[in-house]
């Protein structure tokens, strides 16, 4: 039995996804799943040194890692149309955020590259905000307090910045669709490369089931992830987990597959990331 390290955010999405492998409705026959529960931002810096064999990472951060993992078709978290956004306390568009304090949730987000790809058309000829780096549980009530003249949200908090009176300045999911036609490609799971390709195939297939059966069975998966939930309501929760675990994350297929290569072509292009070659997908 091969004891393979798992990371994953302690968010209500993540939780569904592997709620069925924590239970051990699902497993490997040939892997024993450990798993390491971290916020995103730690694991897309634990993915620079390849401390997990199977992680949880940002899009943005693979551009730093692609030597090490290869990406997995399932578990990828997709903004079909929506994604991070800027708020703010006051309607505001890109020129009141020229000069301002931006909170944002971590530096290998693709929440905050998306945002930079935004700025060099939106904010062109304007003076960049500064850029604070919050915890991404912090950055509502950093611009509520002053503390920040706007944040960088995800997770629950793209449902819930309307009932702190807070204002949407861009929808950063649906300023990509609206360019490209395809989702923003946020998280994705990637595994180590250096694995045997018998175990990325089995770690794969066995991620799959797992998603397979929160899907089928909704409701014991979303107690699961209500538990992690932050004290959302159930169906305020059901509504964010279902935002980032669908048919997407099932499997990310051909145009997943695009949005992924396109968005780091872009961010090269812009400078933003290393150019990097083809990116591995396990099949």
């Amino acid at each position: 039995m091969l004891r393979l390290r798992l990371g994953h955010s302690p968010d209500s999405d993540d939780a569904f996804m592997f709620w069925a492998l924590a239970s051990g409705r699902v497993c490997a026959p040939d892997i024993e799943f450990e798993h390491v529960l971290k916020d995103i931002e730690t694991l897309n810096q634990w993915a620079r040194e390849g401390r997990l064999e199977i992680t949880a990472i940002s899009t943005h951060a693979l551009a730093y890692v692609a030597d090490r993992y290869s990406v997995l078709r399932h578990g990828a978290s997709m903004g079909d149309g929506y994604g991070p956004m800027v708020i703010s306390r006051e309607p505001a568009g890109a020129s009141e955020l020229s000069g301002a304090t931006l909170a944002v949730p971590g530096r290998l987000t693709t929440a905050y590259l998306a945002f930079q790809l935004w700025w060099r058309d939106a904010g062109a000829g304007l003076e960049a905000p500064g850029v604070r780096f919050v915890p991404f549980d912090e950055i509502m009530s950093s611009v509520l307090d002053g503390s920040s003249s706007a944040g960088l949200i995800i997770h629950e908090g793209q449902l819930t910045y309307r009932d702190a009176g807070l204002h949407l300045v861009v929808d950063l999911g649906a300023w990509w669709k609206d360019r490209t036609g395809l989702p923003l490609p946020l998280g994705l799971n990637a595994i180590r490369s250096d694995l045997p390709e018998p175990v990325q195939n089995s770690a794969s297939a066995a991620l799959r089931a797992s998603i397979a059966e929160g899907l089928l069975h909704r409701d014991d998966a979303l107690a699961h992830a209500l538990t992690y939930a932050r004290g959302l309501p159930r169906r305020t929760a059901d509504r964010f987990v279902g935002m980032y675990v669908n048919d997407w994350t099932l499997d990310m297929g051909r145009r997943g597959r695009e949005a992924v290569t396109l968005l780091l072509e872009k961010a090269s292009e812009a400078g933003l990331t290393p150019r990097i070659g083809p990116v591995r997908f396990v099949e």
